[in-house]
């Protein structure tokens, strides 16, 4: 599957920039490409500036809003950066169309934060843009989850990341729930902690683009896991996992034999890489809501079998009874046998409830904040009226 991509915000710039990593990682170590583009737009331009893979010219990285914030970002509000989106739309517009290799582009995918400004109000604007603009291809956003100490110490977060996840879920085909305290390590810094971040958030990705795009016969699955499948499993909110579990580089010849205890290893560590791929998703979710499910297993050749394949079925089968579920195999890692699990269609997300209740109730509070300040100026100016002026 080829996607192509667009980070919105410095969150959604800088993740944009994993993701051209990993289309430079496909290229040369599987010779495909897994990107058709990628762009980042932002109203800031110094953030614009740091990014590290995205091409450098003004098309990719696109500057909106310079007019109205003079390169200096929105400063939050969220409101101002769905404005400017509006005003730029075009412009992004106009860069898709460059695209060299645009018509091999399967899908897009939007990402940017949740709690920003110009992300937060830009991405269920642009997602519908985009939308309009191209109809037969499915348009993905990922909006990603603020930390909690943002949500207790700055309530506009909390504002701005109901508001966007509202917004883009009326927009876009499937929207990807990533949740950054589930990523956090607080013994990082936190320039260290935000890098390995946006990597683990870009990472689960690599497996699910390459295994459609593999041109060598040896590489490709048994039973491939293509754009269409992934299309058709896309709905809604979505979140998704990854687990791995190492495996020996080299066997040694007639170690591969029929004892029932290496039979058995060989299938409790596919069990493994599935029950970590679940603990780790994306966002805390009761898997029993999906309603629609897909699983990658990515191995040695030799280390694929029907009886693991089947056992991990069986596994995300307990975990999701309702969910129409697809699965694949791709036999290209070495020393590692990983999976990769998407799930889709999720009936009932609690933090996203949390977040509309918490929202519905600041709204009255950040009003009459409001109203009270204006009162007081009012106040202020009152008592100065019979002062005269020096202007």
């Amino acid at each position: 599957m080829k996607l192509l991509v667009i980070g919105l915000g410095q969150c959604g710039g800088r993740i944009a920039d994993e993701f051209a990593r990993l289309n430079r990682k496909a290229r040369s170590q599987r010779g495909m490409e897994i990107l058709t583009d990628v762009f980042a737009v932002n109203s800031d331009a110094a953030d614009l500036s740091g990014l590290t893979s995205v091409r450098k010219d003004f098309r990719h990285r696109i500057l909106i809003g310079g007019r109205k914030t003079g390169g200096h970002g929105v400063g939050k509000i969220n409101e101002l950066g769905a404005e400017i989106a509006k005003e730029g739309a075009d412009k992004v517009i106009d860069a898709i169309r460059t695209t060299r290799h645009f018509y091999e582009t399967d899908a897009f995918l939007l990402i940017a934060s949740g709690g920003g400004g110009t992300g937060s109000g830009s991405l269920p604007v642009m997602t519908q843009h985009i939308k309009e603009r191209y109809m037969d291809k499915p348009v993905y956003s990922a909006v990603i989850l603020p930390f909690e100490h943002e949500e207790t110490t700055e309530e506009r977060t909390v504002y701005n990341t109901a508001t966007c996840l509202k917004s883009t879920y009326a927009a876009a085909d499937a929207v990807f729930l990533i949740d950054n305290q589930r990523f956090i390590k607080k013994d990082a810094s936190l320039q260290n902690n935000l890098t390995k971040i946006n990597s683990l958030i870009a990472e689960p990705f690599y497996g699910i683009l390459c295994a459609g795009e593999e041109k060598k016969p040896k590489y490709v699955g048994a039973k491939l896991l293509d754009a269409g499948d992934i299309m058709q499993t896309l709905v809604g909110w979505t979140v998704l996992g990854y687990g791995s579990s190492p495996l020996p580089l080299i066997r040694l010849p007639g170690e591969r034999t029929n004892d029932f205890r290496k039979k058995g290893a060989e299938t409790q560590k596919g069990i493994q890489a599935m029950d970590q791929a679940i603990s780790e998703l994306s966002l805390a979710c009761d898997p029993a809501d999906a309603g629609r499910a897909l699983y990658l297993t990515s191995a040695p050749a030799r280390e694929l079998n029907v009886d693991m394949i089947k056992e991990l079925g069986d596994y995300l089968r307990n975990l999701a009874p309702h969910a129409v579920i697809r699965n694949g195999d791709y036999p290209r890692q070495r020393g590692l046998l990983d999976v990769t699990v998407i799930l889709s269609e999720l009936g009932d997300v609690e933090k996203v409830r949390n977040y509309y209740t918490q929202a519905t109730a600041l709204i009255p509070v950040m009003k009459k904040r409001q109203e009270d300040t204006r009162v007081k100026l009012q106040a202020v100016e009152d008592t100065s009226k019979d002062i005269p002026s020096l202007l």
